[in-house]
């Protein structure tokens, strides 16, 4: 097949590792021919351009700043993300027939550039929902429940889930959430198609682990919580410093690996408390943060606790695919903490909630060699089982066939 993705994440070369490029690669890899659209940045100063790397075209389209610039340019770029998208395509794609386009939420702005690719060339759609906006930004208090943006974005919502012919969720919450709210979409086009990688088994060796933890001035003789990835309004940061600032254990640590909107809001807190029990470190590259995560114990996952769709962070993959145990701090609606639990392989508190919090941690830095072995061991095969690109490359396929049988 020829396949059209459309993604507002910066992708340079498929041979990066993400839950993106690894299912890109996977395409590739059996037989399949991609192309990619995605932004290149103002503050990038580069043209829209099409290049061909790894045998994969990648079409940079020039937008507004999507990240870290003021929210007037965030939001306008996003508006004019579509337009600048189909006229991109119309002007690099052609002449080319795709028999699939590929898309992710966020944006819920890609309707236009979808419906134009499916009727010109017939494409199958299909969606990998990520993110179920408008909601979370009014659970977030961004916008106004039934206001002018949550409807003018629910509108975008909604046709986007029309013109989609299968839409894959992350979980089965999440197929859930998207039915009872959307009763008008076909039920055999819903799907679970979860966040997936390209595992690989590295077994970091003592004298290594204590070098890592060394170059981050990391205690070697503590158990280290790690939290990695982003920090922002939705990941309910203040909970994540009541964690620090109420729960002391002599030999816990806690490692805050990130960048986001609210790491300032971190940044000041640990200068002013100066806590002696944690350390806040600014995003990694991506090799580097790999190595820093093998050093660790166990991962923690947090989501605000006003959220009332069901987030699933994609953090998880990286904890599991380094065998950890993993602590989730979470609102009621997601169901990231019971899968950890039904697997074995972590425990969930609700969020805010910093005596069960504590409990659980003790909990877990007291298990035994075996209870602690296993739990590893099953956090791998979670992943194994459940979250590899062979499992969102056959769904994938699945319904494609089953399209044209």
């Amino acid at each position: 097949m020829r396949i059209l993705f459309l993604t507002m994440v910066k992708i340079n070369s498929i041979e990066d590792r993400g839950i993106y490029t690894d299912l890109l690669r996977k395409f590739r890899n059996e037989g399949h021919e991609i192309c990619i659209t995605t932004p290149t940045q103002r503050r990038n100063k580069e043209n829209t351009a099409l290049k061909e790397l790894d045998n994969v075209s990648i079409l940079k389209v020039k937008t507004l700043n999507l990240e870290k610039s003021s929210v007037l340019e965030k939001g306008l770029g996003q508006l004019l993300l579509e337009k600048q998208y189909l006229k991109a395509i119309k002007k690099y794609f052609k002449g080319i027939k795709f028999d699939l386009v590929l898309y992710s939420t966020p944006p819920i702005t890609f309707s236009k550039v979808v419906k134009y690719v499916k009727q010109r060339d017939n494409a199958f759609t299909y969606l990998l929902l990520k993110d179920i906006f408008p909601q979370n930004a009014v659970d977030m208090g961004m916008i106004k429940k039934n206001g002018f943006l949550h409807r003018f974005f629910l509108k975008k919502e909604k046709n986007l889930y029309r013109l989609s012919d299968a839409i894959g969720c992350m979980s089965q919450a999440n197929v859930d959430y998207v039915l009872n709210n959307n009763p008008e979409i076909d039920v055999a086009k819903v799907e679970i198609n979860p966040n997936s990688i390209e595992p690989i088994q590295v077994r970091q060796s003592n004298s290594e682990k204590n070098d890592i933890r060394d170059k981050y001035k990391l205690p070697r003789n503590k158990k280290i919580f790690v939290y990695g990835g982003n920090l922002g309004v939705p990941q309910g940061v203040d909970f994540l410093i009541e964690t620090i600032d109420k729960i002391h254990y002599d030999n816990v640590f806690f490692l805050i690996v990130g960048s986001g909107t609210q790491y300032k809001k971190m940044e000041s807190w640990f200068t002013i408390n100066k806590p002696l029990n944690a350390i806040l470190l600014s995003a990694l590259p991506k090799k580097d943060y790999d190595a820093l995560l093998q050093s660790c114990d166990f991962g923690m996952i947090f989501l605000h606790k006003n959220f009332t769709i069901p987030n699933f962070p994609s953090r998880l993959l990286s904890y599991l695919e380094m065998k950890m145990p993993i602590l989730v701090a979470t609102d009621v609606h997601t169901d990231i903490g019971a899968i950890v639990e039904r697997y074995n392989c972590g425990f969930w508190v609700e969020a805010g909630d910093t005596e069960s919090q504590k409990s659980k941690i003790n909990e877990m830095i007291n298990m035994d060699e075996k209870g602690l072995r296993t739990m590893q061991e099953n956090s791998w095969a979670l992943l194994k089982n459940n979250y590899t690109v062979q499992v969102s490359y056959k769904a994938i396929i699945e319904k494609v066939s089953k399209n044209k049988a």
